[in-house]
């Protein structure tokens, strides 16, 4: 499934909450995952002090990123390893492809990263002949679909069991009709074997590189990136260039933060770590800017580089959870992916920082504190100035500065709006001509506006305040 060159984002909403019992399992699905995150991050009493010493160190790291990475080379090259540099996506899928030509490999094994889904790097390497697995099991089922991920840690979050047991007995003989998940575990864990065992390379992401020693960190719960890299003689590292930090004594801080924010788990279940390649085998890394280094430049924005993709923005975001992935139409989607791709193209994803309430859950729950609601509401600003926005929204907010500057018409309007909701029927309110309502419901109309409540409010207050001093006086 290729992106579109435009979209718009309700547009590709609408498509999903077609259906309406899938859009509430998934909205069911990953609230269940944020109240885990809720859990574990109240079960430490330091949680804000991590949260706040990850957030200093990542912008103690993009102040300093070039000394940075040149340690950090420096040090891996040291260590045995070969470092390579790739100024964008296509960069980073010739010098993967060259490497594996090298090297006669026809066959690679790979394991969650999404730098690599960033890149498209399979399409482009099996376009070239190279046959890729993804062996993470929701990448896989995502694969064998056709699809890409719908979520950067739960691949495969918007797909039901039924249509895994489909979808495995069309590609690997499992009985029709067969979900239960653990006979499915099993028949991935059978089938992916094989191809562990044949691959004659393995590439990972990275989650963290430290620059003080060379080496790298990957986090899987299946183990998936341990033995696609202990079997073959071949490992290739693909890491964007904000995955570093300075020490391997703040690796302690985000290992404590990454899993918990993700899935709601004290750790990720294999905390790999890498330094050099195995006696007798390669080890390349691949350091990948991609409009990373135009983000950094940006005051308003850079603070999105410190992002550590555990997914909790996605997890928590009303919008996110009803309106699936795809509608965002981009390798990282969510909150995080409405700043990221408006930020690297305006044009293309220009209605993404719309498709927010702008209730804050992001930034409340994002372990390096990245403002999100914020970037998105700038964002907001820069694509007006941009003419970036359809003439309806225009339009709309044109009429909507109108009246809350007037406030006279404020008023009219909305006594106007309390007592239509108050007496036309549903069937009104909720037909055609407002889709708006089409997914929603209008809240009850209240009896009072806010200004007559707060004004008898106020005329309480005072009277009480004058029995007071009439008691007082006597």
């Amino acid at each position: 499934m290729n992106a579109p060159e435009k979209f718009h984002h309700a547009d590709l909403a609408n498509k999903f909450v077609a259906d309406p019992s899938r859009a509430h399992w998934h909205d069911g699905a990953l609230w269940f995952v944020r109240q885990k995150r809720d859990r574990m991050a109240k079960s430490l009493p330091e949680w804000e002090t991590l949260r706040e010493l990850a957030t200093q160190v990542k912008g103690h790291v993009l102040g300093q990123l070039p000394q940075y990475l040149e340690q950090f080379e420096a040090k891996a090259i040291a260590l045995g390893a070969k470092v390579h540099w790739a100024a964008d996506a296509q960069e980073h899928n010739e010098i993967v492809l060259r490497i594996l030509k090298e090297n006669s490999v026809q066959r690679i094994v790979k394991s969650k990263s999404m730098l690599t889904e960033e890149c498209h790097l399979n399409p482009y390497l099996i376009e070239r002949g190279i046959e890729v697995i993804d062996t993470d099991l929701g990448e896989w089922i995502v694969q064998l679909r056709d699809e890409p991920p719908s979520h950067i840690v739960l691949p495969a979050i918007h797909i039901k069991k039924e249509e895994v047991g489909e979808t495995f007995h069309q590609h690997i003989g499992t009985p029709k009709g067969n979900a239960d998940p653990i006979f499915l575990t099993r028949a991935a864990r059978d089938e992916l074997r094989q191809r562990f065992v044949k691959a004659q390379a393995g590439i990972t992401g990275v989650n963290f590189a430290i620059a003080e020693t060379g080496g790298f960190v990957v986090c899987t719960n299946e183990g998936n990136a341990d033995l696609g890299v202990s079997l073959p003689p071949i490992h290739i590292a693909c890491m964007g260039m904000e995955k570093l930090i300075p020490r391997v004594e703040d690796l302690a801080v985000f290992t404590r933060l990454l899993a918990r924010s993700a899935t709601g788990q004290p750790i990720t279940t294999y905390t790999s770590h890498f330094h050099g390649p195995r006696p007798g085998g390669q080890l390349h890394i691949i350091i990948v800017d991609n409009g990373r280094t135009k983000l950094r430049t940006s005051a308003t924005y850079q603070d999105a580089l410190k992002c550590i993709r555990c997914g909790a923005c996605m997890n928590t975001c009303p919008v996110y959870r009803r309106s699936g992935g795809y509608s965002y139409s981009n390798t990282v989607p969510g909150p995080i992916g409405s700043v990221l791709g408006p930020a690297q193209d305006p044009e293309r994803n220009h209605s993404l920082p719309y498709a927010c309430t702008l209730c804050g859950s992001c930034t409340d729950v994002c372990p390096v504190k990245i403002p999100l609601h914020h970037q998105l509401l700038a964002l907001r600003s820069e694509l007006a100035e941009k003419n970036l926005i359809g003439f309806t929204k225009k339009t709309g907010m044109l009429i909507g500065s109108w009246v809350l500057r007037t406030p006279w018409l404020y008023r009219t309007l909305g006594w106007a709006a309390r007592m239509s909701l108050r007496w036309l029927p549903h069937s009104l309110t909720h037909s055609r001509l407002n889709p708006w309502a089409g997914h929603r419901d209008l809240p009850p109309a209240p009896k009072e506006s806010f200004r007559t409540q707060y004004r008898k409010q106020l005329e309480k207050q005072e009277a009480d305040k004058s029995k007071d001093a009439s008691k007082a006086n006597g």
